[in-house]
């Protein structure tokens, strides 16, 4: 009896039976959103090709797939994840399910939450073993206890991380996760890369650049077109002269008889 062999191709992750988690209730005031947004758009662009990389904001933060409450963070950002379009799918951050908690978390302060950022989640991101614990307030302290703030985690606690004030609206600190420089600078927040020392771009910055770089492109190449376009009409100019002065040349010949 003939046999066959059936060729087929290997099965990839199933990610049919996933359960979203559901989206956090909405905060009553929202002003921090662009700052979340720019934050998570530079990051996005810094680590664009590093595999294994979850960025997420305002989704759920949970110890155990079983768990229903818990803190919805700002920001996260975990690296060396297995799998991270199943977190994306998931609609959260289950540390139980990754096999490791974010590597960073960042708050944004506002008037509803602020306290509770630089006191209850304080505990509550170390007690979960966040690495990194990063607090910005745009008002420059009103919401927190200070404009930028954060906290590394050392045998299970937070500790202080340094933070540089080179002046009323304009401080700094270092974070050995991103390996990036964060900044509140003149109550924005920003990220600095400390080797180049240029302000990572977000998406939109990124893209805005590129339109600038395109345009000033299209513009010289315009204008040497235009040169050589005028260059072309002098030689034709130049040809037609010459032609006629040819054809004047021949005509006073033929008047005289030569």
């Amino acid at each position: 009896m003939a046999t066959q062999s059936v060729l087929t191709k290997p099965r990839g992750p199933d990610y049919s039976r996933i359960e979203q988690i559901p989206d956090p209730p909405r905060r009553p005031d929202m002003n921090e959103y662009p700052h979340i947004s720019a934050f998570t758009s530079a990051l996005e662009v810094w680590f664009n090709d590093e595999e294994g990389v979850v960025i997420g904001s305002s989704g759920y933060l949970w110890r155990l797939s079983t768990d229903r409450y818990g803190p919805y963070p700002d920001a996260i950002l975990a690296r060396g994840v297995r799998d991270p379009r199943r977190v994306i799918l998931r609609n959260g951050y289950v540390i139980s399910e990754v096999g490791k908690p974010p590597d960073l978390v960042l708050e944004v302060g506002s008037p509803s939450t602020g306290r509770r950022d630089y006191t209850d989640k304080r505990e509550i991101y170390a007690e979960y073993g966040v690495r990194e614990y990063w607090r910005f307030d745009p008002s420059g302290g009103k919401n927190h206890d200070a404009p930028l703030a954060a906290d590394t985690l050392v045998d299970g606690k937070y500790e202080p991380m340094d933070i540089v004030s080179e002046s009323e609206t304009r401080h700094w600190g270092y974070s050995q996760v991103l390996e990036l420089e964060v900044w509140s600078y003149d109550g924005i927040l920003r990220l600095r890369d400390p080797v180049s020392g240029e302000f990572i771009p977000t998406h939109v910055e990124s893209w805005e650049a590129a339109q600038s770089e395109r345009a000033a492109r299209l513009s010289t190449e315009q204008r040497a077109q235009s040169a050589e376009q005028r260059a072309q009409s002098a030689e034709q100019r130049a040809q037609s002269a010459e032609a006629r002065n040819a054809e004047l040349e021949a005509e006073l010949r033929r008047l005289r008889g030569e």
